[in-house]
């Protein structure tokens, strides 16, 4: 049967499915308004699962937060241009959102919003990272452009000092809070490195010990954030920013693209 063109705008501003898309599913069930909106959520699992191999290289991190908890998201897609889009990004707000009231959880894979936006914006796009962050005093930030967030949970100190550690985090990217904490394995290979380079300058064996020392301190101190000098005052260290302020560190999360 035929179906007017205001049943097709209706579907289409309901679902923000392509006018075409709209009007093949409303001919399908006689113009059945809620029976096409089914028909499309079912084409969008089709298409999600024909698209699920696609790389999805792009995306953009959202971060919501309310009191001491807050909730980040990572989402992909296929193209920067998708990715830029407010659409895309409304979809990342609404899932943060939700897993900040605990509507969701950072387990979950089968989120309507992600079906709906592969139909509508026709990519693979996935959740690739979920998380909730709790703790005393909380500080979030999220890059201009929207490739990295980052949450630090402090026990003491100020919003203003969460917040400049979590800019910290996503400018210089450390692995670990302490260095101790550094794993073994990964400064072992570091080892292996260094010690072949430093038999090419033909440093003497006596000394090659005490250099490989001096190299590995150095090494877990340029991963560990305690230690690594503050981006906004290279004078100073995160770990006496926290001193100064009767703060410690409880937690970095950083999401990144």
């Amino acid at each position: 049967m035929s179906v007017s063109i205001e049943d097709v705008k209706k579907l289409r501003e309901s679902t923000g499915v392509s006018m075409m898309a709209c009007k093949k599913a409303l001919e399908e069930v006689d113009g059945d308004i809620d029976a096409a909106v089914d028909i499309l959520r079912k084409m969008g699992e089709t298409k999600a699962a024909d698209r699920a191999e696609r790389t999805t290289a792009n995306g953009v991190v959202v971060i919501k937060s309310e009191g001491s908890k807050s909730a980040m998201v990572e989402l992909q897609c296929e193209t920067d241009f998708v990715a830029n889009g407010e659409d895309f990004v409304k979809v990342a707000e609404i899932i943060a959102n939700k897993l900040l009231k605990g509507e969701i959880n950072p387990g979950d894979e089968d989120l309507e919003e992600v079906k709906e936006a592969v139909l509508k914006m026709g990519e693979n796009i996935k959740v690739a990272n979920m998380k909730v962050v709790e703790g005393e005093t909380m500080g979030e930030y999220v890059h201009s452009n929207k490739k990295i967030g980052v949450v630090v949970s402090l026990k003491g100190g100020s919003v203003e000092l969460a917040k400049d550690i979590a800019m910290h985090v996503a400018a210089t990217n450390p692995s670990v809070i302490s260095p101790d904490e550094v794993s073994q394995e990964l400064v072992d290979k570091e080892k292996e490195i260094w010690a072949d380079q430093l038999k090419q300058q033909n440093k003497p064996e006596e000394i090659i010990g005490k250099i490989m020392i001096g190299k590995e301190k150095k090494y877990r101190e340029e991963n560990a954030l305690l230690k690594q000098a503050f981006v906004k005052d290279p004078e100073s260290t995160i770990e006496k920013l926290l001193q100064d302020a009767n703060a410690t560190l409880g937690s970095f999360d950083r999401f990144a693209i």
